[in-house]
């Protein structure tokens, strides 16, 4: 039944993150025992008052800390990490919850205060249960209780005849008030835990989204970002009547740089290409990389002429760089096709010209710009 409520995964092997958990729930086992160990002196309290009897104490600090060692020792030893819930938060709450309902039937004379503590385990026990887990443990709790006041004959009660039991009944809910604090406090660090993983959790999305916007290669904008500035830009400028360019702007003959000087040549130059554009372009404009040794340069409120000469004048700086210090003997030139967005045009469509402007400039010769 643990299994169905908890839920069963494929065996672990013992690692660093396996014994981090053993030491996450060392805190509960300790806490648990000292819950075992506080009640057993309350009943201890109770038999020098005549209340009950000597083995109710000892009967009940025996079974709590037998079943705090056996859970214990299974964390210790990491069969708990084969379960999906590695606290075994439903098995631990019905074995408490058992030896509750027992110390009621044995022991009914204060059976309310064994009563009050199966709300405590309830309670704690929901913090990390499933609506399904605490309505199971629930309907034990329920179905136990039934029992108790129905189908036996069992004298539960409260003694308070005598002012020592009186205060010892005080006792008895000022600690079991106690542990409700704890519980409270418990939640409380559960949800800034929570809080806190969320807020991690979103860094680190922003940060692998802020990373796939970025080629690795050349730090400019991948093709996906790149494209999704481009369809924002033209809905910007048709939506405000404002011009709007793009060019595809083509390595002239890469394939030869890389056959000639090596891939990491071909990388550096890439590299070096993509700076030298992002120094020469407005903060307005964007760049990313299309695929290859392509760039697309998007230029907002420019337009076709004038997106022209920033390209031209781009592909000047381009031609003039001194590649050599890269690769011996090394030149490198630009072609590119530039066009100016339309009014109702789409974003593909706007490319397909730029594409078939630098098929033109390639055609011309190469190391031009055509619009």
């Amino acid at each position: 039944m643990a299994q169905a409520l908890t839920g069963f995964s494929a065996p672990r092997q013992v690692t660093k993150e396996a014994a981090g958990r053993a030491r996450q729930r060392r805190p509960m086992y300790v806490a648990q025992a000292s819950s075992f160990l506080l009640d057993s002196a309350i009943l201890s309290l109770y038999y020098l008052a005549g209340t009950t009897d000597a083995w109710v104490a000892a009967g009940y600090a025996a079974g709590g800390t037998a079943w705090t060692a056996l859970m214990w020792a299974a964390s210790e030893l990491h069969l708990t990490d084969r379960f999906k819930d590695h606290y075994l938060t439903v098995p631990q709450s019905f074995g408490s919850i058992a030896i509750q309902l027992t110390a009621v039937y044995l022991a009914p004379e204060i059976g309310f205060y064994f009563v009050s503590i199966i709300f405590i385990v309830l309670g704690f026990g929901a913090l990390r249960m499933s609506a399904r887990q605490a309505s199971a443990v629930w309907t034990f709790s329920a179905v136990g209780l039934t029992f108790l006041f129905i189908c036996t004959d069992r004298p539960i009660a409260m003694p308070m005849a005598t002012l020592t039991e009186r205060q010892l009944a005080l006792l008895c809910f000022v600690t079991a008030l106690g542990r409700c604090a704890f519980t409270g406090l418990y939640g409380s660090s559960l949800r800034e835990m929570l809080y806190k993983r969320g807020n991690e959790l979103e860094e680190a999305h922003a940060r692998i989204e802020e990373l796939a916007q970025i080629d690795e290669l050349t730090g400019v904008l991948s093709r996906r970002y790149i494209m999704r500035a481009l369809n924002e830009e033209v809905a910007r400028a048709q939506r405000n009547g404002m011009s709007c360019s793009v060019a595809i702007i083509d390595l002239d003959l890469f394939k030869r740089i890389n056959d000639g000087y090596g891939h990491p040549v071909g990388d550096e130059v890439l590299r070096s290409f993509a700076v030298s554009v992002v120094a020469n372009i407005r903060d307005v404009d964007r760049l990313g990389r299309y695929g290859g040794e392509e760039f697309l340069v998007i230029l907002p409120g420019l337009p076709g002429d004038q997106a022209v000469d920033v390209v031209d004048r781009i592909r000047q700086i381009v031609r003039g760089m001194n590649w050599g210090a890269i690769g011996d003997g090394l030149a490198v030139t630009m072609s590119a096709g530039v066009a100016q967005l339309r009014a109702d045009e789409a974003p593909d469509d706007v490319l397909a010209r730029a594409d078939v402007a630098l098929y033109r400039a390639k055609d011309a010769g190469r190391d031009r710009v055509i619009g």
